[in-house]
């Protein structure tokens, strides 16, 4: 492996860039307040996938944890 080499520092105050100072922007006529939206919308989500997805969830767990259970009783009678 070969070894670090160590990065000499130096103590020499380091040089800072000065950028010159931005000219202010005449700004065009000032403009009404527009509002971000120009119509209201209505926010109706339909969460009806979602409601069967979560269904189906529950019910494969719920088989997965009961097959479970009934292999912890019928497991010991058939290993012995």
């Amino acid at each position: 492996m070969s070894k670090k080499q160590k990065r000499q520092v130096s103590n020499a105050p380091r040089k800072v860039i000065r950028e010159a100072p931005a000219q202010p922007i005449a700004s065009p006529a000032p403009q009404p307040a527009r509002s971000r939206f120009s119509e209201t919308v209505k926010f109706d989500p339909d969460y009806t996938p979602v409601i069967h997805d979560l269904k189906r969830i529950g019910v494969l767990a719920g088989s997965f944890i009961a097959f479970l259970v009934v292999l912890s009783f019928v497991l010991p009678y058939i290993l012995k």
